[in-house]
């Protein structure tokens, strides 16, 4: 079970990255339903998934944090993307797309 954890964090990893790449400042629930919307709601991101892996990449220097008014006059955390969040982006979207191209080919071909 390590491993299928593993993956799908950094698969969580590589959906926010993108997202916060867009270049827009994003609190927490909106990096969320950007990411439901785009999916068409297919991926859903909870609470308990979300808020650990933002915490996760604020620590690798990916992403930075910062608190500021919402939409509606609340404090928020804020995230943006680093140069070093870029460069992870780049690396997870390589991998990804060599998984999935191999895993296509064991499904056409088997």
């Amino acid at each position: 079970m390590g491993k299928e954890k593993d993956r799908l964090l950094g698969t969580l990893d590589m959906l926010v990255l993108r997202i916060l790449a867009r270049g827009e400042r994003l609190h927490g629930y909106a990096i969320t339903e950007r990411i439901e919307q785009l999916s068409q709601d297919a991926l859903q991101i909870g609470e308990g998934s979300l808020y650990p892996a933002l915490h996760r990449m604020d620590e690798a220097g990916w992403i930075r944090s910062e608190w500021a008014p919402s939409e509606n006059n609340r404090r928020a955390r804020y995230y943006r993307i680093l140069a070093a969040g870029r460069k992870q982006l780049a690396a997870e979207e390589e991998h990804w797309q060599g998984t999935s191209s191999a895993i296509a080919r064991v499904l056409r071909l088997a």
